[in-house]
C-alpha cells in the first residue's frame, strides 16, 4: 500500500493529482482544511490537506506482480513494510482524527465527491457523504432559528440574554424571544438598538402569559377549591380573597376546610371566619362534604381549604381528588410561592393538573427579586394567571396580577416604576 498526502486549493485539484499519481484504484483516506503561511496568524492562506492511498498491486506499477516467495527474510521485510505503514497511516490520520472531517470548502466549492473506486465500499461512502451533507444543511437551518451564536449576536441581545437568565427565564424560551427580535427587526429592515429589542421581547413575552379570560373569581361561581403544597399560604390567600368577596362584591361566603392535619390550621381559618363573619365547615373525610354543603347551602359562594400534604405522595394525591367535588359552577385555583424553585414548581403542577386546574395563584411576590418560573409556568402548562400575593396582611396584601408589571420586573424594571 502506498500512503500519501497532498496539500491543494480544492477538491478537484486533488482528484486530479491523486489520479496522475495513484491511479484510478486509488481511495481517499481523510481530508481537513488547513491554513498555510501568513504572519504571526494573519495573511494565511485556505488550503484542502488529502490522505489518499492505493494498494501496491494497482495497476499504476508498471511490472508485473511477482510470486512472493515465502521464505523467513521476506516475512521479516512484509512484516517491516507493514508496521512502516501503518505508522504513516497513524501519525497522518487516524491519531490526529479519528473519524474523518469533511470540510464546508468541500460542498461550497465541489459536487458531490466523485467515486474513486467503483466498489461497495465506495459506494457506502458516497452514501455516508450524502447523509452528512443533508445533516449539515438540517442542522444549520435548526442553528439559525434555535440559538443565535455569540460572535453574531448584538450587544443588546447579550444584555437582554443576561437580564432574561437572572431572572431564570427557561433557556428555550430566551432563545425563541431573541430570535424574534432578530426576524422582525430583519422584516422591517430596522437597526436593533436597546429600545426596539426590548419592546420586542416584551410583546413576545406577553403573549405567553396573558389571556382575555377573567383573572378574578366568576361571580357565578359557587364553589371555589385551592390546592397546592405545604408552605404556599394557602389559608391566608384564602382570607384575603374572601373578605374580597364580602367588602367589595357583598356575597355571602363561606369556608370549608379538610387540613385537619397541620397543627392550628383549623384555628387559623377560623378566626378569619370570626372577623369576617363567615361560617365554617370543618370536614375529616369525603363522606362528611355533602353534610357541610348543605349547612352551607344558602351562602353564594363556598372557599374550600385543602390540606398542603406532601404532593410527591400518590395517596395523599387521590385522597386529595376525593375532596373535590362540583356543587354548581367551581374553580379550582392552584397556589404556588414564587420562592419555590421552578423545579419543583412544575413537577407540584403537573402533580395537581390531575384535578382540572384553572388557575394559578402565586404568594410571596415581596420575598423574591426573580419573577421568571411565572413565564415559564404559564409557557409549560394551559393555566390562567389570576392573583398575586406581597404580604401578610388581609385583606389588602393581594391583588390581580397585572400581565404588564411582572413583564417589566423580568425585564429589569424596579417595583417603583
Amino acid at each position: 500500500m502506498r500512503v500519501k498526502k497532498y496539500i491543494v486549493d480544492s477538491m478537484p485539484d486533488a482528484l486530479q493529482k491523486i489520479r496522475n499519481d495513484l491511479g484510478k484504484d486509488a481511495v481517499i483516506l481523510n481530508t481537513k482544511e488547513i491554513r498555510i503561511g501568513g504572519f504571526l496568524g494573519f495573511f494565511s492562506k485556505k488550503k484542502i490537506e488529502v490522505i489518499a492511498a492505493t494498494d501496491t498491486g494497482s495497476p499504476l506499477s508498471t511490472a508485473k506482480t511477482k510470486p512472493i516467495i515465502r521464505n523467513e527474510a521476506n516475512i521479516g521485510h512484509s512484516q517491516l513494510a507493514a508496521t512502516t505503514i501503518l505508522n504513516q497511516i497513524s501519525s497522518v490520520a487516524v491519531l490526529e482524527e479519528p473519524l474523518p472531517y469533511v470540510p464546508d470548502v468541500i460542498f461550497a466549492n465541489a459536487p458531490t465527491p466523485p467515486v474513486i473506486k467503483e466498489t461497495p465500499m465506495a459506494k457506502d461512502e458516497t452514501t455516508i457523504l450524502a447523509e452528512l451533507r443533508q445533516m449539515k444543511d438540517m442542522m444549520n437551518k435548526l442553528s439559525s432559528r434555535s440559538q443565535i451564536l455569540v460572535e453574531e449576536r448584538h450587544p443588546v441581545l447579550i444584555e437582554l440574554e443576561d437580564q432574561l437568565l437572572s431572572q431564570e427565564v427557561d433557556p428555550n424560551l430566551i432563545q425563541q424571544t431573541l430570535f424574534r427580535i432578530q426576524e422582525e427587526l430583519e422584516a422591517s429592515n430596522e437597526e436593533m438598538n436597546r429600545e426596539n429589542a426590548y419592546a420586542i421581547a416584551k410583546k413576545h413575552l406577553l403573549q405567553t402569559i396573558k389571556s382575555d379570560i377573567p383573572k378574578n373569581i366568576g361571580l357565578d361561581t359557587k364553589v371555589v377549591h385551592f390546592v397546592g403544597p405545604t408552605g404556599v399560604g394557602k389559608t391566608t390567600t384564602i382570607a384575603k380573597l374572601a373578605a374580597e368577596q364580602v367588602l367589595k362584591h357583598h356575597r355571602k361566603v363561606g369556608f370549608i376546610t379538610s387540613d385537619t392535619y397541620r397543627i392550628a390550621a383549623v384555628e387559623q381559618l377560623k378566626t378569619y371566619a370570626t372577623i369576617l363573619n363567615i361560617p365554617l365547615e370543618v370536614v375529616f373525610s369525603p363522606q362528611d362534604l355533602n353534610k357541610a354543603f348543605q349547612q352551607l347551602h344558602d351562602r353564594d359562594v363556598i372557599f374550600m381549604d385543602t390540606a398542603g400534604r406532601n404532593f410527591r405522595n400518590e395517596m395523599y394525591v387521590s385522597e386529595l381528588h376525593a375532596l373535590i367535588q362540583n356543587k354548581g359552577k367551581s374553580e379550582t385555583f392552584l397556589v404556588l410561592s414564587l420562592t419555590t424553585k421552578y423545579k419543583d414548581m412544575k413537577v407540584i403542577t403537573d402533580n395537581f393538573s390531575k384535578f382540572n386546574l384553572d388557575k394559578v395563584l402565586f404568594t410571596k411576590l415581596d420575598e423574591t427579586d426573580s419573577y421568571g418560573a411565572i413565564v415559564n409556568l404559564l409557557n409549560d402548562f394551559p393555566l390562567q394567571l389570576s392573583y398575586v400575593t406581597n404580604g401578610q396582611n388581609v385583606p389588602d396584601d393581594i391583588s390581580a396580577a397585572d400581565e404588564n408589571t411582572i413583564i417589566g420586573l423580568i425585564m429589569g424594571a424596579t417595583s417603583d416604576e
